[in-house]
């Protein structure tokens, strides 16, 4: 699903959902072997195949629901 990550002005990372309005903090970001994988405030596990650490923010993502 593509999914829009962004910087807040807290600094803390948030994903956005189109396709369902939705949009959340993220909570924790681990490495595993999906890739990095973000867990968001809902609960929701999304892993990213090729997240560099230095990525240009505001981006669209393709991400995978866990």
């Amino acid at each position: 699903m593509k999914v829009i990550l962004s910087r807040r002005s807290d600094g803390n990372l948030s994903v956005y959902v189109p396709k369902k309005d939705l949009e959340e903090i993220v909570v924790n970001n681990t490495n595993g072997p999906d890739g990095t994988v973000l867990t968001l405030a809902n609960g929701w596990e999304l892993a990213f195949s090729s997240l560099a650490d230095d990525i240009q923010l505001p981006q669209t993502l393709e991400a995978k629901k866990l």
